[in-house]
Parts: C-alpha cells; structure tokens; sequence
C-alpha cells in the first residue's frame, strides 16, 4: 500500500505551487511588459528630439536629445567593450550635473581637452558601479547620459543605440522557474517511492 506522508507532501506542494505561480508572473505579467517596453524604446530614435532629461527616465532611452554642457568640465574613463574606453565629461547645467560620453578610443592613456559646450546625440544610461547583488537591493534608478553624435577631435565615433543591450530574460526566468517546479515534483516522487519500497521490504517482526 503507497503511503504518501501528509505534512511534507503539504510542504512540498506548496513550494511547487509557488514556483509555478512565479514561473506564470514571469511569462504572463513581467514578460508583455518587458516587450512593450522595448517596443517603445526600438521607436524612441525616431522621436522628436528632446531636452536632456536631467533625472532618470527609463522611458526615454534612446530618444534624440540636445543639451548645452558649461564649465567646469571633468573627464573620466569607462569600459567600451571592443570599443575600448569611452570618454565621459560631468559637466554643469543650470539644475546641478550632466554626463556626456564624448566618443572611445583604444588608447588607456588618451588625452583630451574639451570645455564644454552645445551636444546633440541619444540618451543611455550612464556607467554604474553597482554590482548585480548591489542592485538587487539598491533600487536607485541609473543616471542618464548623453552620448554624443560626433565625437570630440582625437576620439572615435561612439556605437548607434544599440536595444539589443536591454536585456530580456523573462521568458528564461519563467522556463526557470518551471524547471525547478518539474524537478522539485520527480525528486520528492522518487523519494516517496522509495520509501515506501523500503518500508514494504522491511521483515516483519516475529
């Protein structure tokens, strides 16, 4: 006779019911609005153009944007992937600070000299210290950045909006969490199974 213990069956099952309803939020719910989101930022290049906007707005990625950077002006570098080093300048604006990626180069050592001055290009994100773990418990919006047309004398051109950068793994989480669900069920079947093979082939007492 299957004996099938009650309390850890309870517990079980309910894990497996939470994973699934995960796996279903991230399909049915997270998924849709990841996808009408990249929708909108796949149309934003061919927006009107903007003033740049000076607090995050993910809604805005992407969108064609001028602004006009004063002194005083400081450069620093960021990782550009096969691009090499991309040069950023802080610069003051009337409402505090701005950030403008001003092209890359594959020189560690590049120097330049820019005092600022009127910009036109797309809005990204800006470079973020952040590790994933950080992130998952910082929920403070990226910074903006202006990434530049044309890029500053002795620098290379910067790379086109690129929506391919923002991920979408929403429907790899939902197989995800479904996996684990599927596994969570055949193991704690084996288990059960097993145990009671053990109990049935248990000698009696005499």
């Amino acid at each position: 006779m299957t004996r099938i213990p009650v309390l850890p069956t309870l517990i079980v099952g309910l894990a497996i019911a939470t994973m699934i309803a995960l796996g279903l939020w991230q399909l049915l719910d997270r998924l849709p609005q990841k996808e009408a989101y990249l929708a909108q930022l796949a149309a934003n290049p061919a927006r009107a153009v903007i003033a740049f906007p000076l607090q995050p707005d993910e809604s805005l990625l992407f969108r064609r944007a001028v602004a006009e950077c004063h002194p005083p002006v400081t450069l620093r570098r960021a990782g550009a992937g096969a691009a090499g080093f991309r040069l950023i300048a802080t610069c003051s604006v009337p409402q505090g600070a701005m950030q403008v990626q001003l092209g890359t180069t594959h020189d560690p050592r590049k120097q330049i000299s820019w005092s600022g001055g009127r910009v036109s290009g797309y809005v990204a994100h800006a470079p973020d210290s952040r590790s994933l773990i950080q992130s998952a418990f910082n929920h403070r919006p990226q910074a903006m950045l202006l990434v530049a047309d044309a890029p500053v004398a002795g620098l290379e051109p910067n790379a086109s909006p690129d929506l391919d950068a923002v991920p979408n793994n929403h429907l790899a989480y939902a197989i995800q969490w479904f996996l684990f669900a599927a596994i969570a069920a055949i193991i704690y079947a084996l288990a059960v199974f097993r145990r009671n093979r053990m109990v049935v082939a248990k000698p009696a007492p005499r």
